[in-house]
């Protein structure tokens, strides 16, 4: 008896090169885009709505030429340089210009933010979690993955780039610069998400992938700081950071459109420059090997206070050194405001001021600005404990002898500490440049001890987190609404006049402007009291609830 075998041709597999190294993609772009919607939608507003407001606010602060002249005389402070950008038409500085100088730095730092968070999580954190793994097994080609993941981060950068145009145009700004403003926001985000799409490629951690992408940005604000600094027009050592390709094209003044052709010739190049090293690693892993770790742990990450120290000590330097540099500066502008006065009646509505003595108001209008640092950084510290537990890692704490008290206990002592520490440097940063700018070196202590006054509302904020943490973990991260929420009552409430009740939301608004207004120990106390509660019912429903991934 003979059998027969028939040969049946074999499929070739997802990733193979019989197969479309495309395929697939526009059923990952709609996933990407579906996972993605409430976040584009808070970056839209978070961006869109400020732009409106901020440019209703200098239009009430600047009404007239005088005003406007005066506020050009601060861009011969080279602090104010470092913060705002390249400084045109300074013998007739229209509000266009303005306009320009005070918003456009920071949207197109906001924008980049968003596209390196967004490119890392489609791309390198996918590898890390191996979900991209189990979708390489299905029928998706190579470049698939990675393909939807920029489309996704294009579409964001379009939503909110016309966010931006909307806002301005909605306010009366000149249409033409407006959407130049929207479209140089737009490439300059995909410029670092370009960026980041490189930096996915060399280590296999999203941590590392994001934070290194990050640290390009600091040093593109860096070099274009100090090459305005050199040039108020903008250096030869200015072009050579994306952020000044974006600022070169002289919004409301003279509009040129060419300098963004290198935003988008950057682009490109970085993505050809990612598809290149993507070719040369395997899935999974990085192109720069990681250091083997010590065969025992230390004694220090022997408990949860010492883990917690090792996973947050990056993003704490990070955020502590970043501010820090920001205070110093916006402190140096503490005594730039004396000659305004007089040409800028409405200086008041912008921010609460004593005029009588404004160099000791603004230095404590700065430190409540910045202040908003460490209560985000809170916030983000609290979180990441339950993106640990999603891991599955605070279970195995937990089943190891670490109990459920014990390690939310050490977890926010690291976080608390941490936070204070953040606190006490941007109070001496602003110290250090008021003293540098009045001559004073008082204001050094004066300025670092004022500081502490945010500790209680810095605590409140994070103690909400951890109280939706512990009682219902799969929306805590609404507590960043309260965040948002914080810093909108304390930049625009007073030019939007919000009704009492919702500025009494935000803890801030209960803080005293030490050293500018007397201590008030009372709100102070409750906000402590109001934190321990929440922190109380965070700790008991952490013990009720199932410690569980995902």
């Amino acid at each position: 008896m003979t059998a027969t075998i028939e040969r049946v041709p074999a499929r070739a597999p997802s990733g193979g090169a019989g197969a479309d190294p495309w395929a697939g993609t526009a059923g990952l772009l709609r996933l990407y885009l579906r996972l993605d919607r409430v976040r584009v939608a808070v970056w839209t507003l978070a961006v869109g709505v400020p732009v409106a407001g901020s440019v209703a606010s200098l239009e009430a602060t600047y009404p007239t030429a005088e005003s406007l002249q005066a506020r050009a005389a601060l861009l011969s402070n080279p602090s104010a340089v470092m913060m705002t950008g390249p400084a045109f038409a300074l013998d007739d500085y229209t509000f266009g210009a303005m306009v320009a100088n005070e918003l456009s730095l920071y949207l197109l730092v906001t924008l980049a933010i968003m596209s390196v968070l967004l490119v890392v999580r489609h791309t390198r954190a996918e590898e890390e979690s191996g979900r991209l793994e189990v979708l390489r097994a299905l029928p998706v080609g190579r470049f698939a993955p990675a393909t939807a993941a920029l489309a996704t981060v294009a579409l964001a950068n379009l939503v909110v780039g016309a966010a931006i145009t909307a806002a301005l145009v909605g306010t009366g700004m000149e249409a033409p610069s407006s959407l130049a403003l929207g479209v140089a926001a737009a490439l300059t985000g995909l410029v670092f998400g370009a960026v980041a799409a490189v930096t996915a490629q060399l280590t296999e951690h999203s941590r590392a992938a994001s934070g290194t992408a990050l640290g390009a940005l600091a040093v593109a604000f860096l070099v274009r700081g100090v090459g305005d600094v050199v040039d108020p027009q903008g250096s030869w050592l200015s072009w050579l950071s994306p952020l000044a390709w974006a600022q070169q094209t002289r919004l409301y003044v003279d509009l040129r459109w060419w300098p963004l052709a290198l935003s988008a010739a950057a682009t490109v190049v970085l993505l050809v420059l990612a598809v290149v090293l993507a070719q040369r690693r395997d899935l999974g892993a990085g192109l720069r090997a990681p250091r083997p770790g010590p065969a025992t742990a230390s004694a220090a990450l022997l408990s949860p206070a010492g883990l917690a120290r090792r996973l947050l000590s990056g993003s704490f330097l990070g955020w502590t050194l970043g501010m820090f540099f920001f205070a110093v500066a916006f402190g140096a502008l503490a005594d730039s405001l004396e000659g305004m006065v007089d040409d800028i009646p409405d200086l008041g509505q912008w921010m609460t001021v004593d005029l009588a003595d404004l160099t000791t108001s603004f230095a404590a209008v700065m430190l409540s600005f910045l202040a908003l640092a460490p209560v985000a950084w809170a916030v983000a510290g609290v979180l990441r404990l339950r993106a640990e537990e999603e891991a599955g890692r605070v279970e195995a704490m937990t089943v190891t002898g670490s109990s459920r008290p014990g390690l939310l206990g050490g977890w926010l002592a690291v976080v608390a500490a941490a936070s204070v520490a953040m606190l006490v440097v941007i109070g001496l940063g602003v110290g250090l440049g008021t003293a540098a700018a009045t001559g004073e070196v008082a204001w050094i202590g004066r300025l670092t001890v004022a500081s502490l006054v945010y500790v209680p509302a810095t605590l409140l904020v994070a103690a909400v987190a951890v109280a939706l943490y512990g009682l219902v973990p799969r929306v805590a991260g609404l507590s960043w609404v309260l965040v948002v929420w914080v810093a909108l009552a304390l930049f625009l409430g007073s030019l939007l006049d919000l009704p009492g009740w919702a500025m009494d939301l935000s803890p801030l608004t209960h803080t005293p402007l030490v050293p500018s207004e007397d201590l008030r120990a009372a709100p102070l106390l409750v906000m402590l009291a109001t934190a321990a509660a929440l922190v109380a019912a965070g700790f008991a429903g952490l013990r009720r609830r199932d410690v569980v991934p995902g």
